[in-house]
């Protein structure tokens, strides 16, 4: 729902900056509260969306409501999306495949443990076969595609994974549809591949999370602010196996991301030498939205448990981090990155 605390006067410097949200399944509120926060911002604009999983979902009902309505339609999407997620959640394939509910009634961490070995031995054709995803009739409801399609309030970017050649494929606003945005989101484990063309797709955080390269190229803005939802550093080293995993998935889903920023650390550092010999190239202007050390507490199980009391305390992380990041960050936006890009991404 629409707030007004910290937001600052409108005779204020306005800035534009591009977002990139990661995924990663319920700690997407996360997302959500950094959302609602920036989007009380008056005098910060949003140029462009690039996203991935949860992400893509968080940015598609973005998207929606601020055509519809502006900044605060955007927030009361934001808000009716995540509080209808959990009301679902019940009879979610989400939290309620067919095993995962036959040790719902034991202890969480074994119910858990059953699961996931579940998971492994059998597909989502098998425990699935009719693949139900209440999710995709939530977004259906939520948002108006066709009307993002015809016009969009902002630069909207949904990143999948193809199944069959490995690369990643980008959705722009004029091709985002509900099967693109659950392709997005398409946990393997969990679903079937979504068929887009003649084409399956898995979750997009597999080779973007988020992608970067379509904001440099179709956005005008050269800052990005990247919303981390998967802790980058952790301090501790797993040892029990549903930490292992989660570390590793956490790794995985950041790779892409890694990547892109040695790419674009590599650029700036020719920039600054002056050794493109008369090619212009785009500097770009990196941010990051981060609560590693939030986040980290959370254990891979709470990824699949949205319930409501969990998403609002997530959200209310979000919020206090983007608060957090607009007093420090300010003053770099249009001038420098605010984060070191090597020591953080290299």
């Amino acid at each position: 729902m629409a707030r007004t605390k910290g937001a600052a006067p409108a005779t204020q410097e306005r800035k534009t900056i591009n977002l990139a949200l990661q995924g990663g399944g319920a700690h997407g509120a996360f997302g959500w509260g950094v959302l609602d926060r920036l989007l009380e911002e008056e005098r910060l604009d949003l140029e462009g969306i690039s996203a991935s999983s949860a992400g893509a979902m968080n940015a598609a009902v973005l998207a929606h409501g601020m055509t519809a309505g502006g900044r605060a339609g955007a927030q009361q999407a934001l808000h009716d999306f995540w509080s209808n997620v959990a009301r679902a959640a019940t009879f979610s394939p989400i939290r309620r495949t067919p095993f995962e509910w036959l040790f719902s009634l034991a202890v969480p961490a074994v119910a858990h443990f059953w699961f996931d070995i579940a998971t492994r031995s059998f597909s989502p054709y098998q425990f699935n076969p009719l693949n139900l995803n209440p999710l995709r009739d939530l977004l259906e409801e939520t948002v108006d595609f066709a009307a993002i399609r015809r016009h969009c309030a902002l630069k909207l970017f949904v990143s999948a994974t193809n199944v069959r050649s490995g690369k990643i494929r980008v959705f722009s606003d004029r091709e985002v549809t509900a099967d693109a945005v659950m392709a997005s989101a398409c946990l393997p484990f969990l679903f079937q591949a979504v068929e887009i063309d003649g084409e399956a797709y898995w979750d997009g955080g597999y080779m973007g999370n988020p992608a970067i390269f379509p904001l440099i190229y179709g956005c005008r803005s050269p800052d990005v602010a990247i919303v981390h939802v998967n802790p980058i550093r952790r301090e501790e080293v797993p040892t029990d196996a549903a930490a292992i995993l989660n570390r590793v998935n956490e790794i995985s889903f950041n790779s892409s991301l890694m990547r892109e920023m040695r790419t674009i650390a590599f650029v700036s550092e020719m920039i600054e030498k002056g050794q493109l010999h008369g090619r212009t190239m785009k500097r770009m202007l990196i941010h990051s939205i981060d609560n590693d050390a939030a986040l980290a507490g959370f254990n891979v199980a709470s990824k699949l448990s949205p319930d409501w009391p969990f998403l609002e305390r997530l959200r209310d992380v979000g919020r206090r981090t983007a608060d957090a990041w607009l007093a420090d960050t300010w003053g770099s936006i249009g001038v420098k990155s605010s984060v070191d890009v090597g020591a953080r991404y290299l």
